[in-house]
């Protein structure tokens, strides 16, 4: 049987890379596998698992389905799990925000090992997250507890986990990463016959389980030279997205001699599984300017001209003319795929037939061809106008300028100091007041750095060759540094 792909994993594009369940378990499209602890002894089960997600309102509901075996073990075994988490959303939309708070529905399982059944009895959980929507990614954190009850046999024991724990986690076009790190403590009674005095004893033991899993989409750019000589083209980008899914549990348990623990030793270990999905590959559209060979910018222009970030129709780039302010808020929105809320708004403004829309800035008009790119963009809070109506759409873009509106999309910043610190740029006495955050924070997550005299040269105009590399580098901030953060940086 075939893992059945849940809704929210059908178009992998979109999809919001969380860990299956809160078991450490990890998925393929094929096969799922978990470390189960009830024993005091590690057992890999692996199987099939489906998941159903169902969305209305403010409400997600999230069922998983588990049938599992362990075939390293002569003795019978099977574990077969339901179970379903309701979430429900507190929408702040005038911070920007959202709390999750989520809870266990339905649930059974059973799990035999041998001659022994474990039947979960009771399940708590409880997990809340915060989710602060920025336009560029959204980023979230939670916590999250849990008991587990299973009776042995029915009567003849019983083992409860305590499960705490927490995760973080960012989600935007280019990726999303989830981690979870959890805390299993476990307690074990069990009614054993002594021999000698022909009744039944009980016997104790307890052990933990430390539990770090990570589940990552990430899409990348790579580039391919055609082999055919005699074409109108010499190459083009892929775009490949990958999903994996690692974790690692690092265990201290009793040794088990049968069902007798040993009071002196310790088993004490770590067990890594991983898993990755096919990996999914879309050809993009060839770029063809005249003007680009050798430039020292090629690659990136052409980079996101295939993206679809730059759609002219000329065959001519002109990469040293000046970058407009129009040009690079309508870039930076298509680079975040952004636009694909907005073109759904358009659509539904449409749909209501509301009164023609007035625009915020005197100088753009409704009827521009990238006025709905202004408006989003000022709705985000990605820019300001110039003046209060006034946004003057074809002058040149600075540096500063650019820059402010790429940390204002991250919505980082107010990751800068308190006022009244200077940044590591030798220019600094010339970074406007008004850029100098974002200037200072996206020099510390290495979206920019200084020229040769460690210059950022705020107030230069910046050309279209320069706003098409500092564009590369925020989406590779968006693939890369993103998913390191968040799942090597943390599980290492």
């Amino acid at each position: 049987m075939l893992f059945l792909i849940c809704s929210v994993l059908i178009n992998p594009e979109y999809a919001l890379s969380a860990p299956t369940e809160f078991s450490g378990g990890v998925n393929n499209e094929y096969t799922y596998e978990e470390m189960v602890f009830v024993t005091g002894k590690p057992l890999k089960f692996t199987g099939t698992v489906s998941i159903t997600e169902r969305e209305k309102g403010d409400s997600k509901t999230v069922s998983y389905r588990f049938d599992l075996t362990t075939p390293d073990i002569s003795e019978k075994s099977q574990l077969r799990r339901t179970v379903t988490y309701t979430t429900e959303y507190d929408r702040r939309n005038d911070k920007g925000q959202a709390i999750a708070r989520t809870s266990v529905g339905s649930y059974s399982e059973k799990i035999v090992i041998g001659k022994d059944q474990y039947n979960l009895e009771d399940y708590q959980f409880s997990k809340s997250d915060v989710i602060d929507n920025r336009p560029a990614s959204d980023f979230y954190s939670g916590n999250f507890n849990g008991r587990k009850y299973y009776t042995i046999n029915k009567n003849e024991g019983e083992v409860v986990i305590e499960i705490t724990g927490g995760n973080v986690g960012y989600e935007n076009f280019w990726g999303s990463t989830e981690t979870q790190i959890m805390e299993l403590s476990i307690s074990s009674k069990r009614y054993v016959m002594d021999e000698q005095d022909n009744e039944k004893k009980p016997v104790s033991w307890n052990g933990t389980v430390n539990v770090q899993i990570s589940d990552s989409m990430t899409k990348s750019l790579s580039y391919y030279d055609n082999e055919a000589t005699l074409s109108s083209f010499n190459g083009g980008y892929v775009r490949t997205t990958r999903r994996e899914m690692v974790s690692r549990y690092e265990y201290n348990l009793p040794q088990m001699s049968g069902y007798i623990p040993d009071r002196s030793r310790r088993n004490k270990d770590s067990i890594s599984l991983s898993a990755q999905m096919v990996p999914r590959v879309e050809r993009l559209i060839v770029p063809k300017f005249r003007d680009v060979e050798g430039h020292w910018a090629q690659d990136y222009i052409e980079k996101l001209y295939s993206l679809d970030v730059f759609d002219t129709n000329s065959s001519f780039f002109v990469p040293e003319s000046s970058m407009t302010r129009e040009e690079f808020i309508k870039g930076i929105i298509r680079a975040c795929n952004i636009r694909s809320s907005m073109d759904n708004q358009k659509k539904a403004v449409t749909r209501r037939n509301q009164p023609p829309e007035v625009s915020p800035f005197k100088d753009v008009s409704p009827q521009d061809p990238d006025y709905n790119y202004i408006k989003e963009g000022l709705d985000k809070g990605i820019v300001t106008g110039v003046t209060t109506d006034s946004f003057k759409p074809k002058d040149p873009l600075t540096r500063a300028q650019a820059i402010t509106i790429l940390v204002r999309a991250l919505g980082f910043g107010n990751k800068a100091p308190n006022p009244g610190y200077q940044t590591s740029f030798s220019d600094d006495d010339s970074i406007p007041y008004w850029a100098k955050d974002s200037i200072y924070v996206a020099r510390e997550i290495n979206i920019i750095e200084g020229d040769s005299l460690n210059r950022v040269n705020p107030n230069r105009v910046m050309t279209r060759a320069e706003a098409s590399a500092m564009l590369v580098r925020f989406l590779e901030f968006l693939q890369k540094d993103l998913q390191k953060d968040y799942r090597e940086n943390i599980m290492l």
